[in-house]
């Protein structure tokens, strides 16, 4: 069986690459604009013990932090996302692990790039919590852009060996 940790990555715009920050974007912008539509703020709707739908509207980053930075949070986004892509067009190791991870990362940026751009904050609407305790709020961008250096970390901790 072929190990998807080999081979040079499927560069950001080929079709794998390409699909997965398309699909990311789309399945982000679509979640937010139905909790737009139809989640009061600040009302939770629990899904799960430790899970619940409770819109809020961020202006910074994790956890709030640099809330209110406005352009500055956008500048940096552009960056970032740069970086991402320069790093993903020069690997030349990982395979379509690495692909997905680099993918993800451009995805979730650009889906809570969008929300800056358009409002001025980003939509989040997941709460994970443990009884009273709220650890954070997030949204589908949010988690591929944890998802996304996972994959990364994995793919170059744990290199496949070729041949």
């Amino acid at each position: 069986m072929a190990d998807w940790r080999v081979g040079r990555p499927q560069g950001p715009l080929s079709l794998f690459g390409a699909t997965i920050a398309i699909v990311v974007v789309a399945a982000d912008q679509i979640a937010k604009l139905v909790v737009e539509t139809r989640l009061p703020v600040g009302e939770p709707i629990d899904l799960l013990p430790i899970l619940a739908l409770y819109r809020v509207h961020n202006t910074g980053i994790a956890f709030s932090f640099l809330a209110g930075s406005g352009a500055a949070l956008i500048a940096l986004t552009l960056v970032v996302s740069a970086i991402v892509i320069g790093f993903w067009v020069r690997t030349h190791d990982g395979g379509r692990i690495a692909a997905a991870g680099f993918a993800l990362i451009l995805g979730g940026a650009i889906g809570n790039l969008i929300d800056r751009l358009r409002f001025g904050y980003v939509i989040d609407y997941l709460l994970l919590h443990v009884g009273g305790w709220t650890l954070f709020v997030f949204n589908l961008a949010d988690a591929a852009l944890s998802l996304g250096p996972a994959l990364l970390l994995l793919v170059y901790l744990f290199p496949a060996k070729a041949g």
